[in-house]
């Protein structure tokens, strides 16, 4: 280009305009761009492209037409979907960048979520609570204090569902809730009809529909929680007041209890009474952050332990070959004359892998909950953005075909041997900063359910005119998602193994 029929000024002008130009190209070709995905909208952008249900189906779909990472925009909001284990280890290794969680209106701020670990914003008041909980169950040393009580609690669950063999999920979930009930609060629940356990079914229900991403208009359009309950669209106020009364029953009326408990010096020893044995320690403050940590502990963990267990029980419906080789190690280490336990662990390699394999062939929450990107960032070659909202898709990393040959077998042997595929706990339990502070409980509680309940009883087919009921796997909706209801029958495997359940 030639300046010289140009005056001085316009010249000036036009080196500068070159120069920007230039720069801008240059910033063009390095500066990253956000994941591909479906093309969408203007302004509305990807809305219709959104699942309703079995959103990890959806975006596992995407993954092959798009990549390990994609990502889509809802009314300008970036949301990017994680689908390989790859792409989440480059997100797990900028752990600090990707571990908030983003505002959900409906399940965090109307119902009261984000006042737990689940949903509370990453930072100060989210380590403190990690830090309590920590010292309660966050390490196998620490679990290892409630070992006792897990298999006693086992125990009493066997004798439950030996006379009431079709009510499996009612029973898992007592079994669950009076755990957590005792090492939480040091209340012991009752025999039947609990108003403590139906409390934490409420609460848990609520929390999987109200924490879904996009179930509510509210959550994409904010300012709607100011409507008027009484106006037209405003019924979801409804909704939010009822639950959160019910979230509040959960947090309060347990600690409540315990509280009395202490005052009067009959409180046996819980996370609630040794958090309150320092007296200086007890300010309102504080009390607040017990409370909310306790019913943390009280709430999704004993949801997403009863789906893990209720999972198992689906697979060895399904596949009557692992659980006869489970049980032919745990007859010739344990033989008939006691039950096995938690020490027992590292001489039942095969029952082992059986839990780890139950950890990946049913996902207790398929989609995890989401992360949000508190700067700008950049994986794999993409950008992320600040703000971006990150979904990582576990169902599909645990069912990827690459990393777990023929997926959808349910196939503990993948875990056993020279050449074993990858354990599944990573993808289990969180990843990032948002790591399931109660792994270590849940896996040892599953591992006892799931050793007492094969030495006990054989787990088969119902019959039907005698042809045999074969269930299928399905995940339910939800941020904890549970196996759909299938037909089941439980029954001992003989008086042998009754006699080690009966008694008081």
């Amino acid at each position: 280009m030639s300046f010289s029929v140009l005056g001085p000024a316009a010249a000036g002008l036009a080196v500068a305009l070159l120069v920007v130009s230039r720069i801008l190209a240059y910033r063009k070709s390095i500066t990253p761009y956000l994941p591909p995905g479906p093309r969408g909208l203007p302004i509305i952008g990807n809305v219709f492209d959104m699942p309703n249900s079995k959103q990890w189906l959806t975006y596992a779909e995407w993954s092959r037409q798009y990549g390990d990472i994609c990502s889509v925009k809802i009314l300008g909001q970036p949301l990017v979907i994680l689908n390989s284990a790859r792409a989440m280890e480059d997100l797990d290794r900028k752990g600090a960048t990707y571990s908030d969680r983003p505002k959900l209106e409906m399940g965090g701020e109307l119902v009261g979520y984000s006042k737990t670990v689940v949903l509370m914003p990453y930072g100060a008041a989210l380590r403190n609570y990690r830090k309590h909980i920590g010292r309660l169950i966050g390490s196998a040393s620490a679990v290892g204090k409630y070992l006792d009580i897990e298999e006693e609690e086992t125990r009493k669950f066997l004798r439950r569902l030996s006379t009431s063999p079709n009510e499996l999920s009612a029973q898992l979930r007592k079994l669950s809730g009076s755990l957590i009930m005792k090492m939480t609060y040091g209340i012991e629940v009752l025999a039947n009809n609990d108003p403590f356990v139906t409390l934490v079914e409420d609460a848990n229900n609520n929390f999987n529909i109200a924490s879904t991403p996009g179930k509510f208009l509210v959550d994409v359009f904010p300012v709607l929680r100011f409507l008027p309950e009484w106006f037209p669209g405003g019924g979801f106020k409804t909704l939010a007041r009822e639950w959160s009364k019910a979230f509040n029953d959960m947090v309060d009326v347990p600690y409540n209890v315990a509280w009395q408990q202490i005052l009067t010096g009959t409180a046996p020893r819980s996370f609630v009474s040794a958090a309150l044995e320092n007296e200086e320690k007890i300010t309102s403050e504080y009390i607040y952050e017990i409370k909310h940590t306790a019913g943390s502990l009280y709430g999704a963990g004993a949801d997403t332990t009863v789906s893990a267990q209720h999972g198992f029980f689906l697979a060895m419906v399904l596949h009557p070959e692992v659980q006869k080789l489970a049980q032919a190690e745990i007859d010739a280490f344990v033989g008939p004359d006691r039950l096995p336990g938690y020490a027992d662990r590292e001489h039942l390699p095969y029952v082992n892998a059986v839990v780890t394999e139950s950890l990946r062939w049913h996902n207790v929450a398929p989609l995890g909950v989401p992360h949000r990107a508190t700067e700008d960032g950049v994986i794999d070659g993409y950008l992320i953005p600040k703000g971006a909202i990150i979904i990582a898709n576990l169902w599909n990393m645990l069912h990827d075909p690459e990393v777990y040959p023929d997926p959808f077998t349910f196939n503990p042997s993948r875990y056993i041997g020279k050449e074993t595929q990858r354990d599944p706990r990573h993808f289990a339990f969180g990843f990032g900063r948002r790591v399931c502070p109660g792994m270590h409980l849940a896996d040892a509680s599953l591992y006892i359910c799931i050793v007492m309940s094969l030495a006990v009883f054989d787990i088969t087919y119902a019959m039907e005119d005698g042809v045999p009921l074969v269930p299928v796997h399905e995940n339910t909706n939800g941020t904890i998602s549970h196996p759909k209801p299938y037909k089941y029958n439980v029954k001992p495997r003989s008086a042998k193994a009754f006699s080690l359940i009966s008694g008081p």
